[in-house]
């Protein structure tokens, strides 16, 4: 599946930053590709329509069963109340189960470097990914 192309829901306001996150999500097996695609459209939908949302892309690699988000939004708290809202709560509340590995990642950047790259976003994703795997190595020892 082609990448859904970045979306502008609202327009920034010149000379602030943005918070941005990004997600990556692995689904257990091929079996849950398709209700996990299909929910993230949903999810889409939502965040086309979101307060305070200034950007949005989504991949899919359904044979690699690997999903990844990537917004923008005007503020932290615009972000939590998007995440604390149905359809997008009860929706990842529902696929927690199917997900064998998650990732997410934030950071900050003046509203003129949007849209973010697929590049930078997958970086920071790694970093994080790194960072998290550390931190639970220092846990279990």
């Amino acid at each position: 599946m082609p990448t859904l192309p970045w979306t502008i829901p609202n327009p920034a306001a010149p000379n602030t930053e943005a918070f941005v996150m990004a997600s990556r999500f692995e689904v257990r097996s091929a079996k849950d590709v398709p209700r996990f695609f299909a929910k993230s459209l949903v999810a889409w939908r939502q965040v086309r329509a979101a307060r305070g949302a200034l950007g949005a892309s989504l991949i899919a690699q359904p044979l690699k069963r690997t999903f990844f988000t990537l917004s923008a939004w005007d503020t932290r708290d615009s972000l939590y109340a998007f995440a604390r809202t149905a359809p997008h709560r009860d929706i990842m509340t529902s696929l927690r189960p199917t997900c064998r590995d998650s990732t997410f990642t934030f950071w900050t950047v003046p509203v003129g470097q949007l849209p973010i790259t697929w590049d930078d976003a997958k970086q920071h994703l790694a970093e994080q990914a790194r960072a998290d795997e550390a931190g639970r190595r220092a846990a279990a020892s």
